[in-house]
């Protein structure tokens, strides 16, 4: 199996089966066998043979030819069973369907999916609540609301729940939401996207006015400049990235089955517009494993490229019928349509084999043909299911063009596949290669270059590889500036920040044309990119058809994500190691106690400091035990690490938001684990000694107690809370290459 030992270690990590003390009760072949097995039962119910089927998803998963998404590789064949990614909940006006709303997301959160709202029909902050006589709060206030539901559900162990929350332009609150992230330490657990209309766009290049409307009863509520708002959106993409926009008329323009209702949201990520109830299971095809290589060098492997896409629609329409669903109104509602997303994964690895430019006619024509190639056999082999299994329900209702019965009713999306290529060992989605080599960054302070294999071998058939060679690109982050390199090497290995946001878009909708659901897709700007270029992107996906699209402006954030030529975000390089060595412990110290009740008791935490600061802590444990050995670890390094001059705000972000069992079942208390509570202690400290203020003990209530997952929200680091490696940006979402963390949001 061409399984890299990278993807090895990620499967190992977050996918295989594991007994009650986390030790594996598989391997990676064994993971495979149970996701195939239980996959292939669904041929049972048509009278087909289900060994064979078995046969056949297994040779077609272990090639790595294609994976089904991750929620069917973890909970296939597992008392849990939900093997869909993407689900859509409708948010009504009023306090019980908002919150029931709240209770069904935690249920899908749990079980591994992801979730994506309208919050459009809430009414508008200011608003008569009839039933009480108060003031409405706002769409934006019960964001806040699912916010926080989600960050306390942790999905199966394995991946943290992600949303999606779409707002038409045209509600009365849409300024508020527009800006709602700009604080990029608020609704975190959130992608945000605007609503937008054919009608705004159009007024939008008119100069005009629109109309603002009220939810529930339509009416006119007031007008805004078009322009105006379309520039505060694009001000606000341009500052943090957010929000990204989706075209709701084109949406529902492919909404194929309109008696069923209107589509309002999407999954987090983008691509999967869903009626309210809807989920869909995806899929993406390793494009690299459908190469040939010729004597003139790599094309593609058209009959290889159809059996897969037959068998992965034929898996992925077995899905539907062995999941289990969250809701009994989900699965009613997914199997009136029977919606797949059948994708693809390293197609900019395979233009780099055919030696084509991404950005480039010969790129995109590339990737017309491509997609044209996988529609027609995606519904071919839609036709195929439907003549032994029957079409979809809601077929006859279905505004399909032709009249051939299909099973699903849709079949194609590109999902951003982020730990899905990882595995396969290939390029993400159908973004660029981010960087051909890069500084990655271990916990323990080493640095090593990893280099993109593909260009490493082209290096060493032209005889000019070396390390030398490698930091520099490293460094640089692109062969553009390379000297020495021949031409033809830098015009084909260009990387994302060489892609001009024009040929992004154009590459977009180049897969849109031949996409049923929709495509994700991360524009990437450098950082000196202007705002007028971010409106000329959008304005660009909106000509060439496009459903949506997201930005990300380098640099944008307040600490960089994706750090290039770097070992670290600091300016200067870190001391060598060894050579640190922490100031002795002072004599006379001044100290402070605080007593604090965690899940197994008390502890009481002691911070002494003296004239240059905080210089240690110590740790004590009450009668009814808890981990003393742990806390008391954890007080020592802290000390020797803020004696090493270690900057103390950095230790309380890494120590705050640690999660205890013992602590998290229990409602009430203020903090959330031992280095919770001394991360808590610390700030106090801190922030008292740096203002020259006596330290006064106060409670911190239980609605205060940190939730975040890690140091510092995962979609601001620079690197991997994990593993240390860098983060990736792809379709709103963070994604470690190296481990296979992912956070939303």
């Amino acid at each position: 199996m061409p399984v890299s030992e990278n993807a090895r270690a990620v499967l190992e990590k977050r996918y295989l089966l594991r007994d009650a003390e986390g030790r594996p009760l598989e391997d990676v072949e064994g993971m495979f066998r149970r996701v195939c097995s239980a996959i292939a039962e669904g041929d049972a119910a048509y009278g087909g043979d289900v060994d064979d089927t078995f046969a056949e998803f297994y040779a077609m998963l272990t090639n790595l030819d294609f994976l089904p998404n991750s929620p069917t590789l973890m909970n296939a064949g597992r008392h849990l069973g939900q093997l869909s990614a993407c689900f859509v909940l409708p948010v009504g006006d009023s306090m019980e369907e908002i919150f029931d709303s709240i209770k069904n997301a935690a249920l899908i959160h749990k079980s591994g999916g992801g979730t994506g709202f309208s919050f459009s029909r809430l009414r508008p902050k200011g608003s008569t609540v009839n039933s009480t006589g108060g003031v409405a709060s706002g769409p934006v206030s019960f964001m806040k609301v699912f916010n926080s539901a989600t960050e306390a559900v942790k999905q199966g162990g394995t991946r943290r729940g992600a949303n999606m929350g779409i707002l038409r332009v045209d509600h009365p609150d849409i300024l508020e939401f527009i800006s709602c992230k700009n604080d990029t330490h608020e609704i975190n657990n959130f992608n945000i996207s605007v609503g937008i209309t054919e009608k705004f766009m159009e007024a939008v290049a008119k100069g005009e006015d629109y109309e603002l409307r009220d939810p529930s009863s339509g009416l006119v509520t007031g007008t805004l400049s078009a322009k105006e708002v379309y520039d505060k959106i694009v001000d606000s993409a341009w500052r943090t990235g957010e929000p990204g926009i989706v075209f709701l008329d084109r949406l529902n323009r492919d909404n194929v089955t309109p008696t069923l209702g209107e589509i309002e949201s999407t999954n987090p990520c983008g691509e999967q517009p869903l009626l309210p109830y809807e989920s869909c299971n995806l899929g993406s095809i390793n494009l690299v494993r459908h190469l040939k290589k010729t004597e003139s060098g790599y094309e593609i492997d058209w009959d290889r490229l159809k059996k897969t896409v037959h068998s992965a629609v034929h898996f992925l329409d077995n899905v539907i019928d062995v999941n289990k669903y969250p809701l009994p109104e989900i699965d009613r509602v997914t199997k009136l349509t029977r919606k797949i997303g059948l994708g693809i994964m390293g197609f900019a690895d395979m233009l780099l084999y055919l030696g084509v430019p991404y950005n480039s006619e010969e790129g995109v024509e590339t990737a017309q043909k491509l997609m044209a190639f996988i529609e027609k056999e995606s519904k071919d082999a839609s036709a195929k299911l439907a003549e032994t299994r029957g079409a979809f329900p809601l077929f006859n209702e279905s505004t399909l063009a032709g009249g051939v019965p299909v099973r699903n009713a849709t079949v194609t999306t590109i999902a951003p596949t982020g730990t899905l290529s990882i595995i396969a060992g290939v390029s993400s989605g159908v973004e660029p290669v981010f960087a051909f080599a890069y500084i990655r960054n271990i916990m323990d302070g080493t640095h090593f270059i990893e280099t993109n294999s593909i260009l490493k071998e082209r290096l060493e058939r032209s005889g000019l590889l070396s390390d030398e060679l490698m930091s520099r690109i490293a460094k640089e982050g692109t062969l553009a500036h390379i000297p020495g390199l021949p031409e033809e090497i830098k015009r084909v290995f260009v990387c994302a920040h060489d892609v001009s946001p024009i040929w992004h878009i154009r590459m977009q909708a180049a897969f849109q044309d031949h996409t049923d659901n929709a495509v994700s897709k991360t524009v990437n700007f450098v950082s000196s990119a202007t705002r007028e270029d971010v409106s000329e992107v959008y304005q660009l996906a909106w000509r060439l058809g496009c459903k949506g699209t997201t930005i990300y402006r380098d640099g944008s954030r307040a600490e960089q994500v994706l750090n290039i030529g770097k070992v670290s975000g600091e300016a200067e390089p870190a001391p060598e190691y060894g050579h640190i060595q922490p100031r002795p412990r002072p004599d006379v110290t001044t100290g402070f106690t605080e007593k604090v009740k965690i899940g197994c008791g008390n502890l009481y935490i002691t911070v002494n400091y003296d004239e240059k600061g905080i210089c240690e802590v110590f740790t004590n444990t009450g009668r009814a035990g808890g981990c003393p050995s742990q806390s008391e670890a954890t007080a020592r390094l802290v000390s020797v690490g803020i004696r090493s001059g270690i900057d103390p705000k950095k230790i309380i972000q890494q120590l705050k938001g640690i999660r205890c069992p013992s602590t998290i079942r229990q409602p009430g208390l203020g903090v959330t684990s031992c280095p919770d509570a001394i991360a808590r202690a610390l700030e106090k400290v801190l922030k008292a000694t740096e203002k020259h203020e006596a330290i006064v003990p106060v409670p911190v209530p239980a609605s205060a107690a940190p939730q975040a997952i890690t140091p510092a929200q995962a979609k601001l680091a620079k690197y991997c809370p994990e593993c240390g490696a860098r983060l990736e940006h792809e379709g709103g979402c963070v994604t470690c290459r190296n481990c296979g963390y992912s956070k939303c949001g």
